[in-house]
């Protein structure tokens, strides 16, 4: 007992020691304990802000109680050629599947307002007084819906929330919004969608969200029993082939296996839409997807919410481990480069009888400490920086000590891992001294210290190139995204969005009222406009063909000016315009040049005048082609450009207006088309966005990747330049005497800048060689998630190298000038 407790003295007493040398080392080399401190918080800082991001993305729907059993049902299109796998079904799909399969417990659908970006919700007061407010991410569901999922309700009871028809539930923002500080329970409001129609809702419900990630991030819930989509689904009754819209969950009982009931599914499908869709020309698969893995799922795009990347957290999770690397890179190089200065301490010890694990011990100590040091900054600079870190990413990460125990937990490991393999090099290196040259004053640094000093610096700034390319790749891609041709008009064009019936039915007085100020060039209307979700398709075949040959075209139904407002020309035929429009309603339909090619004409001109058909439920409807447009973009430039067509919308119900102005004013412009607007429809707000702004939103994920990227770059550049700034220190102290010697023998300042900085960078050179082809792979490959990209040029590198060693000149220069402008005589006294 008695040596135990001496033993355990002993090695207390040793660590006290350990950290004492250790805080005395540190003191010592401020300068270099300043450099090694600060790398490595800002790259733990890296890594703490880009695993808080990938925590987010991962944990989509994690808090949902069920989320274990609950799967979303999609469909993959067999026959049609470009259809991608869709997160959608028929709306029978999934109550015909519970009443088949024993292992499903419930099903809940839900149905986005597709036809519409925004809805107009509004509220009369009992003064009489209306209030009108256009919200966002609205959706239909049903009443199985909040007993399937999880939401925090503060009024209403949400098992009961939406069983009867007309009944809504509302976030506690919007409910504020529209009730202030009353209950807004039982309160009547009328909502105006172009999707479900004009109705009074009752209130229901109002939750408050979850500060958690969600695919589902609606902002209010309406009933799917009560308005013009329910009676949609009552007239496709039993129709499991077409009508793919809606969002289906099951959630299966306990035990069911998802694998064994997916296999029935073909089955299934054959026995209950087998003969529709041979009617149809096409067939089908249906498929599960967890919840929890919708919001990562690359394979089924365009759902609710955009999916994420997990290419996209890979790159991040990169940057965030090189980052950390190249600090912990700073921290040997410095460490390795300062040996000569701890090269006695080591020999006096290693005499008095140290042993060399003891010395390991103890440089281990100090590089962990140094470590932890890092991180306490660490953890002031991410509560520091989440914000502008949010702001970047399009984030709300929070960061505090109560809710993230584990994480810290987790990183203060990740602190002591990183001291460990940082300080592993030196310590082996500085303890395998030989204590007899050493204090002979015959140590200097081994060759393949040196070498390895210089591989690491290499390594460092492949890694900073690398993102310096990707940085600029990813530029120049936003760039083309930004300025690539889409084919028709996209500046100057302002978006007025349509969705009441009251709206729609005064368009042709807004339009022409419109058309008669000078300011404006043209003004169209249609149900989409290029750069949204365009739901709406039709399957046609050629004369002569059958539903079996059919081609998918997606559909858009416009106005007579639509076409000319946004400057989409023909390239044979003729577009629609007043003069012809009764000719025009009558089964006429204009389409581009893909859809000449994809349904198999031999031209655009041999197109036009031609007869193609469509059989649905058995009657064949006949269109005939008055006109082929030029191709154009009307999704983003990730896919190519597909089959489109346009017909007029009859009878006339649009959801956009579209005003194309004129150069100048815009802000005028705007002003103008309000006061017209609030003229003819004082009841309804003015609600507007302009084309351009847009169709770019359809490059966030890009676009907050491209910020990303840029800044942790700059920042792996920032903990390489210091590391560089060290070592340039430490060699233009070396080589002080030698500097001196030179100078007094003629050398010029110039000269003895060159002399200093050409080893560094010679070895920039060298990274810069490595590091190109590596990153080219690398940045065109991702480049390859684009249908229209922009090349990778010479120019890229070229730039990229200049840059590289001007940031290592400017980084090497200010200890290089210092060196040769100090005075000689001060530099060699002591010989």
């Amino acid at each position: 007992m008695t040596v135990e407790r001496s033993y355990d003295q002993k090695s207390t007493s040793m660590f006290k020691n350990y950290l004492q040398i250790a805080w005395r080392n540190l003191k010592k080399g401020k300068l270099f304990s300043f450099i090694n401190i600060l790398g490595l918080s800002v790259g733990l800082t890296c890594c703490m802000l880009i695993t808080l991001y990938i925590m987010n993305e991962t944990s989509y729907d994690a808090y949902q109680k069920d989320a274990d059993k609950i799967y979303q049902l999609g469909t993959e299109f067999v026959g049609l050629g470009n259809f991608m796998k869709l997160p959608n079904t028929p709306a029978g799909m999934g109550e015909t599947m519970k009443n088949v399969f024993p292992e499903i417990g419930q099903t809940a659908r839900l149905a986005p307002l597709f036809s519409e970006d925004k809805t107009l919700l509004q509220y009369r007061e009992k003064s009489g007084e209306s209030n009108s407010f256009y919200e966002t991410r609205g959706f239909l569901a049903d009443s199985t819906f909040f007993r399937m999922f999880t939401y925090h309700f503060i009024e209403g009871e949400p098992s009961a929330a939406l069983s009867n028809p007309n009944t809504i539930v509302l976030n506690d923002e919007i409910a504020r919004k529209i009730f202030g500080n009353q209950s807004a329970l039982h309160k009547v409001i009328h909502i105006s969608s172009s999707t479900n129609g004009d109705h009074d809702f009752l209130v229901t419900g109002v939750f408050k969200p979850f500060d958690k990630p969600s695919h589902i991030d609606a902002r209010f819930f309406m009933s799917m029993a009560g308005g013009k989509i329910a009676d949609y689904i009552k007239q496709q009754e039993g129709d499991l082939a077409t009508n793919n819209l809606y969002y289906t969950y099951l959630q299966l009982k306990p035990g069911a296996d998802p694998k064994r009931l997916e296999a029935k599914f073909p089955a299934f499908i054959e026995r209950y839409a087998g003969k529709k869709l041979q009617a149809v020309g096409f067939n089908k698969k249906q498929f599960l997807v967890p919840i929890l893995k919708i919001h990562l799922n690359e394979e089924v795009k365009n759902n609710i919410t955009q999916v994420g990347s997990p290419t996209y957290l890979y790159i991040l999770a990169s940057i965030a481990l090189f980052t950390l690397l190249i600090a912990c890179i700073n921290f040997m190089n410095l460490a390795t480069a300062q040996s000569a200065k701890r090269s006695l301490e080591v020999g006096v010890r290693k005499v008095l009888g140290a042993e060399r694990k003891l010395l390991i011990s103890q440089f281990l100590c100090e590089a962990i400490l140094m470590s932890l040091l890092a991180f306490l900054f660490a953890v002031a600079f991410t509560e520091l920086f989440l914000p502008v870190f949010n702001n970047v990413s399009g984030k709300h990460l929070s960061f505090t000590f109560s809710n993230n125990i584990l994480f810290i937990l987790a990183f203060i490991v990740v602190s002591v891992i990183t001291g460990l393999i940082a300080g592993s090099y030196p310590a082996f290196y500085l303890s395998s001294f030989n204590p007899a040259r050493v204090l002979k004053g015959r140590f200097s640094n081994s060759l393949s210290a040196i070498s390895f000093r210089k591989g690491l610096v290499v390594f460092q700034f492949i890694i900073s190139i690398v993102l310096i390319i990707a940085s600029v790749v990813i530029s120049n891609q936003m760039k083309y995204l930004r300025s690539a041709d889409l084919g028709f008009t996209k500046d100057q064009q302002i978006i007025v969005p349509l969705h009441s019936g009251t709206s729609k039915s005064l368009y042709a007085s807004i339009k022409d009222e419109l058309q008669k100020r000078a300011d404006v060039i043209n003004v169209g209307a249609s149900l989409f406009y290029p750069g949204i979700a365009n739901y709406s398709d039709n399957i046609f075949y050629k004369d002569g063909g059958s539903m079996q040959e059919a081609k998918d075209i997606k559909m858009n139904y416009i106005d007579t000016r639509y076409l000319q407002t946004l400057d989409i020309n023909p390239v044979a035929g003729r577009i629609f315009s007043d003069a012809y429009y009764a000719a025009d309603t009558s089964g006429t339909i204009i389409i581009n040049e893909t859809a000449v090619k994809t349904l198999g004409f031999e031209s655009a001109a041999k197109a036009v005048n031609q007869k193609i058909h469509s059989t649905f439920n058995g009657v064949t409807y006949n269109y005939n082609i008055t006109g082929v447009v030029k191709d154009f973009h009307f999704e983003d430039l990730h896919v190519p450009i597909g089959p489109y067509g346009f017909m007029l919308n009859q009878p006339p119900q649009y959801n956009y207006m579209i005003v194309h102005v004129k150069p100048g004013n815009i802000n005028a412009s705007v002003q103008g088309v309000q006061n017209v607007w609030h003229t003819l429809n004082a009841s309804e707000p003015f609600d507007y966005s302009f084309l351009n702004k847009d169709f770019q939103k359809n490059y966030d994920a890009e676009n907050k990747l491209s910020d990303i990227v840029g800044d942790f770059t700059f920042i792996a550049i920032l903990i390489s330049c210091l590391g560089l700034f060290g070592l340039a220190t430490f060699s233009a102290e070396q080589r002080v005497k030698e500097i001196g010697v030179r100078k007094i023998l003629g050398a010029s300042v110039a000269g003895i800048v060159a002399l200093v900085s050409k080893d560094f960078l010679k070895l920039i050179g060298i990274a810069v060689i490595i590091a190109s082809p590596i990153a080219w792979f690398i940045m065109n490959k991702w480049l390859q998630s684009f249908a229209y990209r922009t090349s990778i040029g010479w120019e890229v590198f070229a730039v990229t190298t200049l840059l590289a060693l001007l940031i290592a000149v400017l980084t090497i220069s200010f200890q290089a000038i210092r060196a040769a402008i100090a005075n000689p005589v001060k530099s060699l006294r002591s010989e």
